[in-house]
């Protein structure tokens, strides 16, 4: 996935409609999931968002266009206006790997690119990894396509999780891959994971306790959170290595990372850490 550029074209259609104080405001970079464009649009563009849209989407080739808006609730759902075209389901393919999403309804984050690619790189053949949440498959995908790991896939939202099922058997990873629609709290199985993905933000220390009871002996979890500048290094680790020892569990950190800024003053970062039962 990139961020793209404004091309001349685009620039050259539409100053001969806009007055030339807003040409200047034309959205000089967005970005593209499989055929749908996200453009980011400063509200002086209101009066004209719909023939920009157009004009972005003939010059680049998208069928559809939305704009930027926010993530919201629970189960981080897009609040994206749809702008040009029609259809919002796409299949973008990244690092070898077919994600079928629809991007107004799915959220799948440009900026987290480098980490589907480097959980492609951890993974081991034939380790045991539940992904506690799983989406459309943004971080196990690539550990079943790529290393060959079985995966428990959980995801929470009937819808996301269609998408979900369909890019297991798009990949051909359905033999590794198994898909559950439940929230991860209600899985039943314990003590059966090498490796846990903990891919949500916010409130993702909630469900630490119940990522112990999934994890092996030595299991390694990669705990995402955000957290405030002020507050790093030590958190987000200090929280989880506090709750595993009230679970009866020692933590080693192993890595840490930053994934993006999420807010101004916070960034959205991911632990690798090993897990020890005592």
């Amino acid at each position: 996935m990139r961020t793209q550029v404004i091309k001349p074209r685009i620039r050259e259609i539409l100053s001969k409609e806009l007055p030339p104080e807003r040409v200047s405001l034309l959205p000089k970079h967005w970005v593209q999931i499989g055929d749908v464009l996200i453009l980011p649009l400063r509200p002086e563009l209101e009066p004209y968002k719909r023939r920009i849209a157009e004009v972005y989407a003939q010059v680049i080739g998208a069928k559809t266009v939305l704009r930027k808006g926010h993530i919201h609730g629970e189960t981080r759902k897009p609040d994206y206006e749809l702008l040009y075209g029609k259809d919002t389901v796409t299949v973008h393919v990244e690092n070898g790997v077919k994600y079928k999403l629809d991007v107004a309804r799915v959220m799948f984050s440009p900026a987290n690119v480098k980490e589907r690619v480097r959980m492609a790189e951890v993974a081991k053949p034939g380790e045991l990894v539940v992904d506690m949440f799983a989406g459309i498959g943004h971080l196990s995908l690539p550990m079943a396509v790529h290393k060959g790991a079985r995966v428990i896939a959980i995801e929470k939202n009937p819808y996301t999780f269609r998408f979900l099922v369909e890019n297991i058997w798009l990949n051909g990873v359905q033999d590794l891959m198994t898909p559950y629609n439940m929230d991860n709290r209600d899985f039943p199985a314990e003590n059966i994971a090498d490796r846990i993905l903990m891919g949500y933000v916010v409130t993702t220390h909630e469900f630490i306790p119940k990522a112990l009871s999934i994890a092996k002996d030595e299991a390694i979890i990669h705990y995402h959170n955000t957290v405030p500048e002020k507050l790093r290094p030590e958190e987000p680790f200090a929280t989880f290595k506090r709750i595993a020892r009230e679970h009866g569990y020692d933590a080693e950190k192993l890595k840490e990372l930053v994934i993006k800024r999420y807010a101004p003053g916070v960034w959205h970062v991911v632990v690798d850490i090993r897990v020890y039962k005592r």
